[in-house]
């Protein structure tokens, strides 16, 4: 679409972003902003970008690495309950009196920086900054990372000018009139994740004694690890290493105790287990040996899963807002996409789970296939499109 870039003004490209609180609204619109850079440079043109977002979300310490310039506006987060009565609670009341506050302030920004569009990824920042682009006419481009909508994002769905969604299950889920406004993006995925090479792996993490005869795992939690799937996994250790290597990325405060449960393994299993508190650069290429992961099933991890077109055992996170990584892994299983321990998971549910993938390179790659095509590398580009031509069409009145 390189078209709508040269149907842009001459001057430099105006972009707010905003959202933010946890990586899975903060990296995708990081991704679509070094993406829409790249597209404008290629085309001699230049990006002004400003990032709205709340001083203690991972926005601020994300957007101060990479050198963005970054506002903040006042928030109010609603406490999700089943009881009405609890919506009511003295915590909500308080949060919500300062909804209007922080649309004053935004709409302030706005005002002043005169974007060509405005970004939303979600999180209760993305609300006041939504309301302020409507107020101010600016073109305004909501993306939906999960299935089902997020609670901030299902209150800005008539205000959007586009509607991008990951998945074309999640367009049931709008309100009938925000429907037409919908297009099928994808989940923006770092581009690096793509490039792995499993003997980069070997090499930076020391794997010499790894049978690569034999599959390998790659266990994550996320950047915290996950003390539930550090204790499955721990408990079904001497069999898994058995049938496979596993590389465990359990966190940096789990390390030490998963090192001492592990000193008692036999040699040969030992020298096909690595347990690091933290994956780094080395990421892309951990990913790329991996022939299962066993992972949380959390929208930025399904994406970049189902882009490599990975064999995965999910294990929702049961807390996660609107019980979202539940419906994501559900979502896959069901079209054979992973599979996923949904309910009570005991170190047996995983073994079963897991023994059948290490066994059958067939059926691994049956999943993996199915993945592919839920996959939407290019999510970043396509997100850009949008981004570039509702701008070129102009603010909307």
């Amino acid at each position: 679409m390189n078209a709508d870039v040269d149907r842009l003004p001459l001057r430099a490209f105006r972009l707010v972003v905003t959202g933010g609180g946890t990586g899975g609204h903060t990296y995708p619109a990081l991704t679509a902003v070094r993406t829409l850079q790249a597209r404008l440079a290629a085309a001699g043109r230049t990006l002004e970008v400003l990032w709205v977002g709340t001083a203690e979300g991972l926005e601020a310490r994300v957007t101060a690495a990479e050198g963005i310039p970054f506002a903040t506006v006042a928030t109010g987060k609603v406490r999700r309950s089943s009881n009405p009565l609890k919506l009511a609670s003295p915590a909500n009341i308080k949060d919500m009196g300062r909804v209007p506050l922080g649309v004053a302030q935004a709409r302030s920004i706005v005002a002043e920086f005169r974007p060509d569009v405005v970004l939303a990824t979600g999180g209760y920042v993305a609300v006041p900054v939504s309301l302020a682009a409507r107020m101010c006419r600016r073109p305004l481009v909501v993306h939906e990372q999960t299935v089902r909508l997020g609670l901030a994002n299902r209150s800005l769905a008539r205000a959007a000018t586009r509607f991008a969604v990951s998945s074309e299950s999640t367009i049931e889920f709008l309100p009938e009139s925000a429907r037409k406004a919908a297009v099928v993006t994808g989940n923006p995925v770092r581009p690096e994740v793509l490039t792995g090479h499993p003997d980069k792996a070997v090499q930076a993490l020391g794997l010499w004694a790894f049978d690569r005869a034999r599959p390998t795992v790659y266990v994550t939690g996320g950047a915290q690890g996950s003390q539930q799937i550090n204790d499955l996994v721990r408990d079904v250790l001497p069999w898994l290493l058995t049938q496979a290597n596993v590389v465990h990325q359990c966190g940096p405060a789990h390390e030490e105790a998963l090192r001492r449960a592990a000193a008692g393994l036999p040699g040969d299993l030992a020298g096909r287990y690595l347990v690091t508190g933290f994956v780094g650069p080395e990421l892309p290429d951990v990913l790329a040996l991996a022939d299962v992961v066993i992972s949380r099933s959390g929208a930025g991890t399904i994406a970049e899963l189902t882009a490599l077109g990975k064999a995965s055992v999910l294990i929702p996170l049961a807390t996660s807002a609107g019980n979202e990584q539940a419906h994501n892994a559900r979502h896959l299983h069901d079209s054979g996409a992973a599979v996923a321990l949904l309910g009570q998971t005991t170190p047996h549910t995983l073994r079963d789970a897991v023994a059948p993938l290490l066994a059958d390179s067939a059926r691994r790659a049956d999943i993996a296939h199915q993945a592919r095509s839920h996959g939407r590398p290019d999510a970043a580009d396509r997100l850009v499109d949008v981004l570039v031509s509702v701008a070129a069409d102009g603010p909307h009145h």
